[in-house]
């Protein structure tokens, strides 16, 4: 084990480094200074998704009773590249659908299954493909995480030097240095930037954006939504029920 964690962390290294380069960084004097794998030993996984999937404690069991032939009349999204369980995120339901009126639902709770089949780690369109095909029955099964539509993260950065591992274009997460401070710290890609260290910035030009990630050091606080779910709560986009 200690010599499979000593190779990860040599080629996280290498990873590192080229992603310094292809950010415009190759200066060599910089690996000198500090060992970025001592930076992620200090950042812990943050969130609680591994133990919200893991322990049955946490799932709740929904059963949405429907006509026949009636949509369940939700919409779903991806939970977001980079998380720990990736799945699918209800985003908007119709109020008079039949999800929407058995009142056991809420934005943003996690569908790990239907019906007895897992959705996790399914691709969006596998998910929507299960979810379409149980328009015929009559009673529809669910197995859900509740967790609210915001996302907490939380990223430990000693120093300006070290890069977070992300980019951001509009206030939305655009990539992401997989196995980095900021996905350990809770980051998603596809995540759109609500608060930053709590201070509001869904209407704050980029480049402020940039600017404040970027002079950001200690613990960085940020609440991200899926930016799906966030254009739909904002009357951006019209939602397609399923």
């Amino acid at each position: 084990a200690q010599l499979i964690a000593q190779s990860i962390g040599q080629a996280f290294q290498v990873a590192y480094l080229e992603f310094l380069k292809a950010n415009g960084i190759e200066d060599p004097g910089l690996l000198k200074e500090m060992d970025y794998q001592d930076v992620l030993n200090q950042q812990e996984i943050y969130g609680e998704e591994l133990n919200l999937f893991a322990n049955k404690d946490f799932h709740k069991e929904v059963i949405v009773p429907k006509s026949k032939n009636e949509p369940l009349s939700i919409v779903i999204v991806e939970s977001g590249w980079g998380s720990m369980v990736p799945t699918v995120v209800l985003a908007n339901m119709l109020p008079s659908g039949p999800a929407a009126r058995c009142g056991q639902l809420n934005i943003g709770d996690q569908i790990i299954s239907i019906n007895g089949i897992s959705l996790v780690g399914l691709p969006l369109s596998a998910c929507q493909t299960y979810i379409k095909a149980s328009r015929s029955q009559t009673v529809v099964k669910l197995t859900v995480v509740p967790c609210p539509p915001v996302v907490e993260v939380l990223i430990k950065r000693p120093d300006v030097k070290y890069q977070l591992g992300f980019s951001v274009q509009n206030g939305v997460i655009c990539s992401l240095l997989r196995g980095g401070i900021a996905e350990r710290g809770g980051v998603r890609v596809g995540h759109r930037i609500i608060e930053i260290n709590n201070q509001s910035v869904v209407a704050v030009p980029h480049e402020k954006i940039v600017t404040l990630l970027a002079s950001s050091v200690g613990e960085i606080h940020m609440k991200t939504m899926p930016t799906s779910i966030f254009r739909l709560l904002t009357g951006q986009d019209v939602p397609h029920y399923l």
